[in-house]
This record gives C-alpha cells, structure tokens and sequence, in this order.
C-alpha cells in the first residue's frame, strides 16, 4: 500500500531534528518542529515551516508527552511523524499513537520495536534466530570466574545503567546503584549481566527494510572510542575486519532484521572480541546519531529513504556499492578533564572550516540548557582513504572556533591523531588508557595570554591620533599590566607591555621569552617567535557586571571574556582585575554543585554528623542525560547535608559540608 506523505512533524529537538527537515525541504515537504519552552528560540524551531509548543521544561512534560505530539501534529496538518533518536523514538506506544491517528509513523512496526525494547527478550528472540550472542551471567551465582561483569539496563540506552564490577564485593552495591539509575532513566530497574570483554570493539551494521521484504545490510560502522558507554568517534567501514568477520555480523544483522519483520533504518550492534568472535548487543530501532557516515560512503540520504519506505516504495534488490571511508567526531559541550562534566550557558560561536559536513542544532547565540544532551555538533569527513578522511577531520577542527563553553574539541583532535588510533588499532578502553595524555592543557597559553592582552590594548579603529600612537611619552611611566585566568584550569598569566612610538611592546616574560610583535588590532595579533611568525586571532567578550581594570582601553574588563585562537590551539581566558580580591568566601570542605541538575539521591544513611571517607559517593545529580556522582573531598563528618532528592539545583549550590578529620 502506498502513501504520500506531504508535511512531517519531527517528535525531537537539536541537530537530528535540523537534518531531518534539511531533507524533507529537498523532497518538496512541509515540515513540523514540537519545542519545549528552553527551546522556544532552538535552531530546530527557526529551520521547520511551522512550530508547535509543548508547555513545560522537563523532557518528561514535553517531547516525552506522546500525547502531545500526536495533537500538535494533527493541529498543523501534518500526515506523518519522524521519531529522529532518543526520546520516543523507540517507543512501541508511542508510534501506535501516531497510527492510530491515522498519521504515518516513519518507523519500524511497533512491533519490531516491542521486540527489542527489552535487551533480555532481544536477546533470547536473536538467539533462537541464530544469531551469536554472549552467554548471560546469573548476578545472584557470579563467581570469580565470572569476572569482570558488565551490568546493562534491560530498557536502555546511551550508557545508562551500565557498570563494569572487578570485585565480587561490589556486586551488590553495583547492581542497586544500576538498578536506581536504570528506574529513574527509562522507568524500568531490570537490570542483567554478562561477561566484560576487554579489549573489545563495538562494531555495528546499518540496515534498512521495505514492507516487500527486501533488507540490506550497508557496511559496518566502528563506534569504539567511547566515554560512559556512550560513543565519540566513530568510522565506516570498521576498519582491519577479516573478510569472514564482515560477512559474520552482516549475515547477523539481516537475521536479525527478519526475525522482527523489520522495516525501515535500524542499527544491529556487536562486540567483536580481540580473536574475532562476534557477539550481538542490542538492536537500535531507529535512526543512529552516525548515521551520516555510512550515508557519506553509501552515498545515500537514509532519511530521504525512511521516507520513502514509509510511504510503500520497495528498495532496490542491491544496495549501492561503497567508496572510500568516512569518520565523525561528536563534539559535547563538556569537559572530559574534570569527569566529563556537561556545560551549560550561551555558544559564542560555532565555526567549523574546511570540506566537512558539519550537523548542528545550534547557532551562535543559542543556550545550551541543563535538560538536554550537550552534544552541539556532528562533524564528518569523507576521503577516498581512511588517512585522508581522519586527517581531514583532525584539521578541521583543529581550526574551528568555538567560544562560550568547554567542550572535548581538543580530545577529538588529539584522539584523531593518537598513534593507536592511526593504525586503527580500536577497542572501547581507549580512553580508559589515555585520557590523562589526552587532556592536558593546550599548548601555547602564554602566547595566547600575550596576544590577548595586546589586543586589548591595540586602539579601536577610528581612535584619535593620541589612541593611534600609542599615548607615547617622553618621560617613560611604570609598564602596562594586564592578568587573565585560563579557563578552566584556572592558571593565571599577567601580560606586561609598554608603549612606544612604534605602538605596543611587550616586556620579557618567562611565558614568552624573546617575542616580538609584527602586527597588533583589536581581533588579531601577528606575533614572531623565534624567528616563525604566528597569527592569533582574539575575540573579547564583556561582562556588563565587571568593573574596569586600571589599563582597560574598552575589550579588557574585568571579569570578562577573551577567546584566542591559533595553530597552536584555541584558549578561553577571564579578564582579572590588577588586584586580586584575597578573600576567600567558600567555608573549607563545602561541596558545591558543579553543574545545574537535579538530586536524584543521596548515600544511603547519611545524615549530618555521618563519617564519610575521602573518595565516598555521597550526593547523585542528574544533568543533561548523565549521572554525577559528588565525592567527598577528604574523610571526617559530615557537618552540613542541603542536597534534598528531587530537588532542583543551581550550579554553585551549596550540596554539603565535609569537615576533615585532624592530621595526627
């Protein structure tokens, strides 16, 4: 049966939601966006035809509200529903809703979907299909055999409820802590084992379907490189995969896809272990955040052929063949320093140079809010050989500028062009092994700090002659001083300059001994070290509230901000003032919310006057689809608890004051 489809809602928000109506744009269809209030203003809600909005804050008023959705898509006259990824996508109700409006639902049979929503009944139904799996473990009869164990959430996904147990002791303790966040995540805390495997790669397969009984497996996908579960980069084809391993997990996938009577884009998923064997882990019904990297070497739009499938078209017998290799980097709004701890505040700025594609759901000036995953982009190159297609990648965002927030850009870059990853030598314990070398600080900061401060203090274009000159005088008065904070590791550099007939000269410094200046303006400072010139380019930031420092010519105020950029990378600084403010307002051992979330527990029996000990797990926050655990700094009592589960928080939040135990 066909039907045509003219005008799309898409039950998300973001990036996916962006790509999705690019492509219906290009097919000639009206397009549909639901937004939640922080989101009023959303890149999604600018780029759709018509928006519609869904009162309240908290994904669970909003685009978890099935009910909602289904309304807003028959108020705007759409005739079909696009899940996108995440929230309702995999939602078995959910897409009978739509149908049962008599909308087209853009997605498997809800009962394909009800088939894999649980990981245990998945996991029996692939076994009876043949399909190889890893052989389950009985929590309750573990050994030390058995270890290590990988616990998973039974209905979920993105990493949530998933801890890795080394010690038989902590079993318990891990099982409860993954069942808690398994209920609070997807509202069921099923929970179930299985052996970890070291040293494993995550491999999966695309496939898509059409209701005439035709299914292609495209290629495979490497997703190993992961943070909490959830993946970073990830690359088609899987690179370094025997020829009988490829036809392994494509055989499993189309099996897979048939048990259910699949149709439409899913992903099948594997581990691969060190000596082959291949192992099924869950099956996506949906659309994956990686899409575009099999549609990149595919050549293909797999949205455009979701649609297709929706309204009845069979595929072609034979997928199109493959050509070169793609890779995406995921880029997060966090910082993978400090725990990966999720940003929030306002994007400055996105720019992403050179010939990659780059899938975003914000611009600058956009908010990245605390309800929402902070992953501000997906950047793809696509080359005819792995190397160029990572070194193209590497580059490009080693250029881009992105001001307002921490994010992981650095880590991609260094991870892109990390020795192991190079050679393709892929496992999911990559970053367990190298985050430290992967996180340092960026090269250069005192550079940077330089430049900063003689941009702020180069005349504005337009200054009067005096401005020009630099104020020179005859009589020389004490050096110019400017101090910036880096962030967020929070070194302080000073900047010490004089002004000369010839313009602006900066003072020996151990952070940049022997450096000259070639070319100063507001937003760019050409600088020649040792002999090899370097451009800087400089954008400052004022912050309304700061005071003045005592040499501010209008970009240097304290407590603003100063992005640099470089070859030699990219450095956020605070303007200080030239005095620092010696007191310190923070009572010792207060622990404060690092980001702003929600409490969703506290440790078991702890009350004010309970003894904790230095590395204890003592508050939980929820923020932007993750879980942080707050530790406590040293052992002693505790001497305050304000952390009250439910409760919403501020970031700076006083959470609980630990009071150190004397040093004998």
């Amino acid at each position: 049966m066909t039907q045509q489809i003219t005008s799309v809602l898409v039950a998300n928000r973001g990036e996916i939601a962006v790509r999705i109506f690019r492509t219906a744009r290009a097919l000639g269809l009206d397009t549909v966006a639901v937004y939640a209030d922080p989101d009023a203003g959303a890149a999604h809600v600018r780029a759709a035809d018509a928006a519609v909005r869904l009162p309240g804050a908290a994904p669970a008023d909003t685009y978890l509200r099935a009910d909602l959705i289904v309304d807003a898509a028959l108020a705007a006259g759409a005739d079909a529903v696009h899940p996108g990824y995440g929230f309702l996508s995999e939602n078995a109700a959910f897409a009978r809703a739509v149908q049962d409006a008599g909308l087209v639902w853009i997605g498997p049979p809800p009962a394909a979907i009800d088939a894999m929503a649980s990981k245990t009944r998945a996991k029996e139904l692939m076994r009876a299909a043949g399909v190889p799996l890893l052989d389950p473990v009985d929590p309750a009869r573990a050994t030390e055999a058995d270890l290590p164990l990988l616990l998973k959430a039974a209905a979920g996904g993105g990493g949530r409820g998933m801890r890795v147990v080394r010690d038989l002791d902590q079993l318990k303790s891990e099982l409860d802590a993954a069942a808690a966040e398994a209920r609070s995540a997807f509202g069921d805390g099923e929970v179930f084992a299985e052996p970890y495997v070291e040293r494993g790669r995550h491999v999966e397969v695309q496939i898509l379907a059409d209701a005439h009984g035709t299914v292609w497996a495209l290629g495979t996908r490497d997703c190993s490189l992961q943070r909490r579960h959830q993946k970073v980069i990830e690359e088609a084809p899987a690179p370094g995969l025997p020829a009988a391993v490829r036809t392994t997990l494509h055989s499993a996938a189309v099996a897979a896809a048939r048990a259910v009577s699949y149709e439409g884009a899913g992903t099948v998923e594997f581990l691969v272990t060190a000596d082959g064997r291949v192992c099924f882990l869950e099956m996506n019904t949906r659309l994956q955040v990686e899409h575009p990297v099999t549609e990149a070497v595919f050549g293909i739009d797999l949205v455009a052929l979701q649609l297709r499938i929706a309204e009845g078209a069979p595929l072609p017998v034979d997928p199109p063949q493959p050509t070169g290799h793609a890779v995406e980097a995921r880029l997060y709004a966090e910082d993978p320093a400090r725990g990966w701890r999720p940003q929030t505040g306002t994007l400055d700025a996105l720019d992403v140079p050179g010939e990659v594609r780059v899938d975003t759901g914000f611009g600058a000036g956009d908010t990245v809010g605390v309800h929402y995953d902070p992953m501000l982009a997906k950047v793809i190159a696509h080359a005819p050989t792995r190397a160029e297609a990572v070194r193209t990648l590497a580059h490009a965002l080693s250029r881009a500028r992105i001001h307002g927030l921490a994010t992981n850009r650095d880590l991609l870059v260094r991870s892109l062009r990390h020795p192991e990853f190079a050679a393709a030598r892929l496992d999911t314990g990559f970053y367990d092994r190298h985050l430290p070398e992967l996180t340092v600080g960026a090269p250069g900061a005192g550079l940077a700090a330089l430049a900063a401060g003689l941009a702020a203090a180069a005349p504005a274009p337009g200054a009067p002659p005096a401005a020009r000159l630099g104020a020179w005088r005859n009589v020389r008065s004490q050096p110019q001083l400017r101090r910036y904070r880096s962030e967020p590791d929070g070194a302080e550099h000073e900047v010490r300059y004089d002004r000369t007939r010839e313009g602006v000269r900066p003072l020996s410094h151990p952070d940049h001994p022997g450096v000259s200046v070639v070319e100063v303006t507001r937003d760019r400072v050409t600088l020649e070290v040792e002999g090899v010139q370097r451009m800087f380019h400089v954008k400052h930031k004022s912050n309304s509230e700061g005071g003045r420092d005592g040499t501010d010519t209008g970009t240097g105020i304290a407590g603003g901000t100063v992005y640099v950029d470089s070859p030699l990378g990219a450095h956020t600084f605070t303007a200080l003032p030239r005095f620092t403010d010696p007191q310190d307002r923070t009572e010792p051992g207060s622990l404060l919310a690092p980001m702003p979330g929600t409490v969703v527990r506290v440790a078991d029996g702890l009350v004010s006057g309970a003894a904790v000990t230095a590395g204890q797990p003592l508050i939980w926050l929820e923020a932007m689809k993750m879980e942080h655990r707050i530790l406590s700094p040293a052992s002693g009592t505790l001497a305050a608890l304000h952390a009250v589960p439910g409760h919403q928080v501020e970031v700076g939040a006083l959470l609980a004051v630990v009071q150190e135990e004397p040093q004998p």
